[in-house]
């Protein structure tokens, strides 16, 4: 039955993720799973955290994608280990690509590693990787609506990042509504409203993430 192969997989997932998370925890890294739909920043997140922390955070990254190379170059250009995982048609990563790939970045050097998963809103978040957080960007010009059609995402996301408000004056995209709906499916989500074309808001994002690390 289709039920039980999906149960299957799943179940298999699991426990190659809680394997990684074992790995990443013997090597001090904590892990962040960066989760949004297509086109919405996470790449130029990665690019302005990068920049803002100077060097102070040890970052090292994972790019998910179902082709293509250009995300992994733009990090490898600021100086970060990167690999890239070309899924091939596939709509999220899984623990098992995560397992194939961890050898190749200095994990016991690292701070933080983050993990950009393919740009998708529904699959990364049923998938575990032995990551330690889940984030999700949103850009605002994909509509007031993505909460509540949408809710797994941010019920499993630890922060909610609203990327592009500084296109808010050029879209009917109500910014109180989302951070409504997202908090009515996960009170604990922390929420930072940014631009990863201006900068604004950056500093206050990695000044949490900065926080969290210090734990």
């Amino acid at each position: 039955m289709k039920v039980k192969v999906v149960t299957n997989i799943l179940v298999a997932n699991e426990r190659i993720a809680a394997e990684n998370k074992k790995i990443f925890e013997e090597a001090g890294v904590y892990v962040i799973n960066i989760m949004s739909g297509p086109g919405a920043g996470k790449t130029s997140l990665l690019e302005r955290t990068i920049r803002e922390t100077d060097g102070k955070i040890r970052i090292g990254v994972i790019e998910g994608d179902i082709a293509g190379t250009d995300d992994a170059e733009r990090i490898e250009n600021l100086g970060i280990p990167v690999v890239q995982i070309n899924t091939g048609g596939a709509c999220h990563l899984d623990a098992n690509m995560i397992r194939e790939v961890m050898n190749e970045l200095p994990l016991k050097d690292l701070d933080i590693l983050f993990v950009e998963n393919v740009g998708n809103l529904v699959c990364p978040a049923e998938f575990k990787l032995g990551e330690d957080m889940k984030i999700m960007l949103l850009s605002i010009a994909e509509g007031h609506d993505k909460p509540l059609k949408y809710p797994l995402m941010f019920q499993e996301s630890s922060a909610l990042l609203l990327n592009k408000i500084d296109l808010l004056p050029y879209t009917n995209a109500d910014l109180g509504k989302i951070k409504q709906d997202s908090l009515s499916l996960n009170p604990k989500l922390n929420i930072f409203d940014i631009s990863c074309k201006t900068g604004e808001g950056i500093g206050e994002w990695v000044k949490w993430l900065t926080a969290l690390i210090k734990k």
